[in-house]
C-alpha cells in the first residue's frame, strides 16, 4: 500500500487520483499507524516552503517520516515535498526543514524570465539508478510539468539525478538512498508522469 502524507496541502488528492489510475493500493492519511505499515510513503507539497514546514509539524509526524526514511522505506517527495526535505530556504528564512538531505533551496534566478516557473519543460536526466531509477523507460529529455519559485542547491550534486533550464540550471530530481524526490508534478505530467510514478511503485 503507497500512503500520502495528509498535511493539509493541495496537491494530495490528484497525486492519490494518479497513483490509483495505475492500480496500486494507495491512501491519503496522518494516521501514524497506516504510515507506519505502508510498503511506500509520498510526500506532496504545494505552496511556501514555511507554511507546508509549519502544517507538518502541527501533524506531528516528522518524527515518524524520520523514522520511516532511517528504516529504509522508499519515500518520494513531490514539488514542495522535495524541497522540505533539505535544510532551509529562502523564501522563509529561519523555518527548519527537514534536513533529510543537506543543502539550501535557492530562488530561481532568470530576471529575462517569468517567475514562477510554470509549464512543461524537458529534463535532462544525469544518473540512472538500477534501484531507484524514476525515469526507466523514458527518453533522455522528456516533458514535464513545473510550477515553482525556488529549486534546492545540495551540498553534494551527486544527489541531483535531473535537472531542467530555466535561466539558469534547476534542479528536477534528487536521490539519496531511500529517499527520491521530484521538484516537477508528476502526476500532472501526463503518460511520462504515470511512467515515473509507475517506477516508483514498482521499483
Amino acid at each position: 500500500m503507497i500512503a500520502i502524507i495528509d498535511y493539509g496541502v493541495g496537491n494530495l488528492f490528484s497525486v492519490e487520483k494518479a497513483v490509483a489510475a495505475l492500480g496500486a493500493p494507495v491512501t491519503v492519511t496522518r494516521d501514524e499507524a497506516v504510515i507506519r505499515a505502508a510498503e511506500k510513503v509520498v510526500l506532496p507539497g504545494v505552496g511556501a516552503f514555511g507554511d507546508c514546514m509549519k502544517n507538518l509539524e502541527a501533524t506531528g509526524l516528522i518524527p515518524v517520516i524520520k523514522e520511516l526514511v532511517a528504516s529504509g522505506r522508499p519515500l518520494l517527495g513531490i514539488c514542495v515535498g522535495l524541497q522540505i526535505l533539505f535544510d532551509g530556504s529562502e523564501e522563509s528564512p529561519g523555518a527548519q526543514g527537514l534536513g533529510l538531505i543537506h543543502g539550501t533551496v535557492r530562488k530561481i534566478q532568470a530576471p529575462e524570465l517569468k517567475i514562477p516557473h510554470m509549464g512543461w519543460n524537458s529534463l535532462n536526466i544525469r544518473e540512472r539508478r538500477a534501484k531507484t531509477d524514476l525515469f526507466a523507460g523514458l527518453s533522455e529529455h522528456p516533458y514535464v510539468y513545473f510550477v515553482h519559485s525556488y529549486h534546492a542547491v545540495p551540498e553534494d550534486s551527486s544527489v541531483i539525478t535531473a535537472t531542467t533550464e530555466y535561466g539558469e540550471t534547476l534542479t528536477a530530481a534528487v536521490a539519496q538512498g531511500n529517499l527520491q524526490a521530484t521538484q516537477f508534478h508528476p502526476e500532472k505530467s501526463g503518460d511520462v508522469g504515470l511512467q515515473i510514478l509507475r517506477n516508483f511503485i514498482n521499483g
